[in-house]
């Protein structure tokens, strides 16, 4: 270990606050259930995204950065999908069409939770890479129901393979939820084929219009669960550290996944800590695009959706961690303008500061976020130390900004020459050319000078003065 900082995690399984101690802390592993990549990722999406972003950064610091993997799925089949790709790619064999839309819509993922000042994970599988028996050996879905109809968890009924719940006599310990109501609960008459109700699917078969994979039970296509469980063990092994994902997802996402996998692997656990982030609403209410309130995080990089201008990824960031991660949380302009008000104080503070790789954060930052990642109390800490760096402590400068950047954050995302900080004025010139070329119809050029600058390692980030209705450009450094 690298901090003697011990650390404490809230475990959804157990209820309660537990020291973390890894299985082997040369190998700290985690999962993280990804997005579903039928479209742009929504706000949502995010709180997840930046909370275990934050938490692998601890474990990282804490153990060594070469001693924690970090696993992060992406879902790419989905009924959702299967539309968008018929819909998008009409000629097309729908398994490729499929493949048209996700790896889109996954290098869009890519591009804005990077922009949010997230660290790739280790891996990042795609499920529709993990359906079938693999070269290389590593667990996949096809054989995991296999197994699980060998060892008397699973059965074949009406085309489908389901998973048998009164096979796992404690089946619900992570949600609470008794079997029994779930039963009497259920539609019976819906699901007839089933021996219990809460069954649940493993496989089921596709028609000439789904995609599908050749299997011993026909062609078809894996259930929405089989596919974590395939992905964690293939990287993680049967049993690992820690497994998040949001609230949502306790039942009965994750709750089928520790079934699958326990029963297929016969193991007592899949994971030692469960964790789950809270609620996302907006402006107050559920996000919806009925009620039109519904974000994506490129809107919020690139367009006046929000307060009438773009915001930085950075604001995003501070933004989703200012309320603990377990509690709901109301995203709105207000909280928007306070993380970016916040965030300016911070790198007005640190401005100047140079750092070497190996600069550490501020240890009581550290201790804080061990502490079931409390970054509420983390950040009246960086509070304290900006107090300092404004009365002229080179310490303190130096250290607010060491323990920015551990956090995540930018040092002069939102400075500009009035904070006494003096834009390049090559920047300035190319933005007010292109500016100029987009004035005129230009777009060619434009789109010149943009790649450019993106090849100096400039990304630009276009809105409309709320006031003028002007166009103007932002500018920004990529991470």
């Amino acid at each position: 270990m690298t901090s003697g900082t011990p650390l404490s995690l809230y475990n959804t399984l157990t209820r309660t606050k537990e020291p973390f101690v890894p299985l082997d802390a040369e190998n700290v592993r985690m999962y993280v259930c990804g997005p579903t990549v039928y479209d742009f990722a929504h706000i949502g999406n995010a709180r997840p995204v930046i909370v275990f972003d934050l938490l692998f950064r601890l474990l990282r610091h804490t153990y060594g950065a070469g001693k924690v993997t970090y696993v992060r799925n992406i879902t790419d089949v989905d009924d959702k999908i299967n539309a968008r790709a018929a819909r998008d790619f009409p000629t097309l064999p729908l398994n490729e069409a499929i493949r048209r839309v996700t790896e889109k819509t996954g290098d869009q993922f890519a591009a804005d939770v990077k922009a949010l000042g997230t660290l790739e994970p280790t891996y990042q599988p795609r499920a529709t890479d993990f359906v079938l028996p693999r070269p290389d050996g590593k667990p996949d879905m096809v054989s995991l129901i296999e197994r699980l109809i060998a060892n008397g968890h699973a059965y074949e009924a009406n085309g489908e393979v389901l998973f048998d719940v009164k096979s796992m006599p404690d089946y619900g310990q992570l949600s609470g939820r008794n079997l029994e109501d779930n039963l009497a609960g259920a539609r019976i008459a819906v699901d007839a084929h089933k021996k219990n109700p809460a069954d649940f699917v493993l496989w089921k078969q596709s028609s000439a219009e789904e995609p599908g994979w050749e299997s011993p039970w026909g062609r078809g296509r894996p259930g929405w669960h089989i596919e974590c469980s395939a992905m964690s063990a293939a990287y993680l092994g049967e049993v690992f550290d820690i497994h998040g994902g949001g609230l949502d997802l306790i039942f009965p996402h994750h709750e089928n996944e520790i079934a699958q996998s326990r029963c297929a692997h016969g193991t007592h656990e899949m994971a030692r800590v469960w964790m789950h982030n809270g609620f996302l609403q907006v402006e107050g209410q559920k996000m919806s695009k009925s009620l039109g309130n519904f974000v994506t995080i490129n809107d919020l990089l690139e367009t006046g959706t929000m307060g009438g201008h773009a915001w930085h990824g950075d604001v995003l960031r501070l933004a989703m961690l200012m309320t603990h991660y377990r509690e709901p949380i109301d995203f709105s302009v207000k909280r928007l303008e306070e993380a970016e008000t916040k965030l300016r104080d911070w790198q007005r503070a640190a401005r100047g500061a140079e750092l070497a790789k190996d600069d550490a954060p501020d240890a009581s930052v550290v201790a804080e976020l061990a502490d079931d990642l409390n970054f509420h109390r983390a950040s009246v800490v960086l509070d304290a130390i900006a107090k300092k760096a404004n009365r002229d402590d080179a310490r303190a400068s130096h250290c607010l900004a060491a323990t920015l950047s551990f956090l995540g954050f930018s040092l002069d995302s939102l400075l500009t020459s009035d904070d006494g900080w003096e834009e390049p004025p090559h920047i300035l010139a190319a933005i007010e050319n292109r500016l100029a070329a987009l004035n005129a119809k230009d777009f060619a050029k434009a789109d010149t000078i943009r790649n450019e600058l993106s090849e100096q390692g400039i990304s630009l980030m276009d809105y409309k003065d709320p006031e003028t209705g002007e166009r103007k450009t932002k500018w920004e450094s990529k991470r």
